[in-house]
């Protein structure tokens, strides 16, 4: 297969021709469902008015640039943050199954979430901080259960879904034991939803993902290194204690992070690492193909949720979940037909 040399200054990276087809193709899907998502609403919008209130004059202002263009910006970016967080996990594990919301990553976060709402009554400081909390105390819970098989293999995939039903349980019991109010706003935001998304609620979780992102895209090559197995890694001089430990920490970030705004969104970190792997022909699980077409997949999937029930617009994790199980459904009975 065929590479190209990406230069900049005096540090140049190889990249696969494939892979760059796919992530300049998956850019252009991405900017199309974006100018939808500003066009689609209560009221249509054409394409060059939206374009045109992006730039600030129209009538159509407040509505695109004040209603619309935050919802649209955060499924873009939690979209790229569950797709990595996918492909982290998928890489570590070497399973297609490892994913955050499969091995019960999304269900901490939301508890830690869930004791920030009920007992601190947070904000997004507090929402994010316990969402992250949650998380990485579950992936701890997980790691030291399956540490005996180590962290590839089916082990840590059942050891996960299991912590996953009892966490569940445990969130169960938190919302039957708050208030009314606080526990009906709970189970509507379990759903995981961009519904009400605004500016106010972007700062701090954009920030944090970036973070997460730079982070995670500087240890990529070791994380790669590592996915061919622990004698190669320990050939080429990996630290794979050191890196898995940073890469939990921001692939639950990454999740926990979207779970604190947007509630629980499952099955795109399951199935945009595999999508964009497939699609770039790639024998690992690359992070760039991963993250475009997460937010392919969130984007469309909000788009379908606004339009199903229009003009109520239903909660994008219905949509992600029916898909999603589709996916889960073909992706099982692909692995059988292999074995």
């Amino acid at each position: 297969m065929s590479v190209v040399a990406l230069r900049a200054g005096p540090r140049s990276i190889l990249v696969e021709r494939r892979t760059l087809v796919a992530a300049a193709a998956l850019v252009a899907a991405i900017l199309g469902l974006g100018l939808l998502g500003l066009c689609f609403g209560a009221s249509w919008v054409t394409p060059g008015e939206a374009l045109a209130a992006l730039g600030g004059s129209g009538d159509s202002v407040v509505v695109v640039r004040d209603w619309r263009l935050p919802r649209v910006l955060a499924g873009l970016v939690f979209g790229v943050a569950l797709g990595v967080a996918g492909a982290i996990f998928q890489n570590l594990t070497r399973n297609p199954m490892g994913s955050p919301d499969v091995i019960g990553l999304d269900a901490g976060a939301y508890t830690g979430a869930l004791v920030a709402i009920t007992v601190l009554a947070g904000g997004p400081l507090q929402l994010a901080a316990g969402s992250v909390l949650g998380g990485l105390v579950v992936a701890a819970a997980i790691y030291l259960l399956s540490s005996g098989g180590g962290l590839s293999g089916p082990r840590l995939v059942v050891i996960g879904i299991a912590v996953s039903a009892m966490v569940t349980a445990l969130n169960s019991w938190i919302v039957l034991r708050a208030e009314l109010e606080v526990a009906m706003a709970a189970v509507g935001w379990s759903a995981g939803s961009l519904n009400g998304v605004g500016w106010e609620d972007l700062p701090v979780p954009f920030v944090l993902i970036a973070v997460l992102l730079v982070v995670t895209a500087g240890f990529a090559h070791a994380m790669h290194q590592a996915a061919l197995g622990e004698p190669v890694a320990a050939a080429t001089g990996v630290g794979l204690r050191g890196l898995r430990l940073l890469m939990v920490v921001a692939g639950v970030g990454c999740t926990a992070t979207v779970t604190s705004v947007a509630g629980p969104i499952v099955f795109i970190a399951l199935a945009a690492p595999q999508i964009g792997r497939r699609l770039a022909g790639a024998g690992g699980v690359p992070l760039l193909p991963a993250a475009l077409t997460g937010a392919l997949l969130l984007l469309g999937a909000d788009l379908l949720a606004q339009m199903l029930l229009a003009p109520e617009s239903l909660p994008v994790g219905v949509v992600t979940t029916a898909i999603g199980g589709c996916y889960l459904i073909w992706l099982l009975a692909k692995e059988v037909r292999r074995r």
